[in-house]
């Protein structure tokens, strides 16, 4: 008789908890970039004008997400001291422990990069969403930390390993919302550029936001390799001294499905060809 076996995960759930946990003490002196994520939230948050009630705070660190006026906030964490701190529940974002319909709007606030399952923690978002419910999300994307990468391989060359886990690009993003099921699927791109005095500013700064690898399996970097990374991030420092890094910040907007929504127009439906629209583009050229 076989027995299916599920393909490993990419993220160790364990060491996630540990390492938030560690960060939570001194999470204020890091928060940066997730400051930045909360402002581009609140700025597309702030465009809807319908009114929402229940809100859940997925992934939701030190509970820094204070939605406008008298809004219900429930909160989530994979860490017990963020959770604790907030007043929330420990869970993973793909587990979810709330019933369907609970809410008119689901923030997930720089967490999804560090999901095992993010299309299944999208489905569950959206399930836990009311009809026309909102998800509004940002995390660290593609192209993130490209001098980091760099500095790793090369102290490590020729036998690098993988030490930044895969990041998700915007077109991938935005297709996971629609195979979770979002409606009016908006997925944009910005970027943050910090400036650094030496690599080990950068990787407190990592730690203290609980952003460091999380691959399983991967070996401990070793002094000799540390101090190889941090004389290539210095050769690669401006007039300054200072190194500049980047982050590229992936937001995502979608709403559950409800009848009210505008619908896209019916395939034939249009009263006008391409053919002809290319024609009159030419003749006006």
């Amino acid at each position: 008789m076989s027995s299916e076996t599920q393909p490993p995960e990419p993220f160790n759930r364990q060491a996630r908890r540990i390492r938030r946990d560690r960060a939570a003490a001194a999470f204020g002196e890091h928060d940066f970039l997730r400051a930045a994520i909360l402002d581009g939230i609140d700025e597309r948050l702030a465009a809807v004008k319908r009114p929402m009630h229940d809100f859940l705070d997925m992934g939701s660190f030190d509970a820094r997400f204070t939605p406008a006026g008298d809004a219900r906030v429930a909160r989530v964490d994979a860490g017990f001291a963020f959770a604790r701190a907030g007043g929330g529940v420990q869970a993973d974002e793909d587990r979810l422990p709330f019933a369907d319909a609970s809410f008119d709007c689901v923030v997930s606030a720089g967490v999804l990069d560090q999901v095992n399952d993010v299309p299944g923690a999208l489905t569950l978002a959206r399930r836990v969403l009311r009809p026309d419910g909102l998800f509004l999300g940002a995390f660290i994307g593609a192209g993130s930390l490209p001098v980091l990468r760099s500095v790793l391989l090369e102290a490590e060359a020729p036998r690098a390993v993988a030490r930044i886990h895969p990041q998700i690009d915007v077109r991938s993003a935005g297709d996971l919302l629609v195979r979770a099921g979002l409606t009016l699927p908006v997925a944009d791109i910005e970027t943050l550029s910090v400036r650094y005095s030496g690599l080990g500013r950068l990787i407190d700064d990592l730690r203290g936001m609980a952003a460091t690898n999380l691959l399983g399996d991967t070996p401990p970097l070793t002094r000799a390799t540390l101090a190889r990374a941090a004389e290539a991030f210095a050769a690669r420092a401006d007039a300054d001294g200072r190194v500049t890094e980047r982050f590229q910040i992936v937001f995502l907007t979608g709403w559950a499905p409800d009848p009210s929504q505008p619908k896209p127009a019916r395939r034939g439906s249009a009263t006008a060809s391409l053919a002809d629209a290319l024609k009159n583009a030419q003749s006006q050229s």
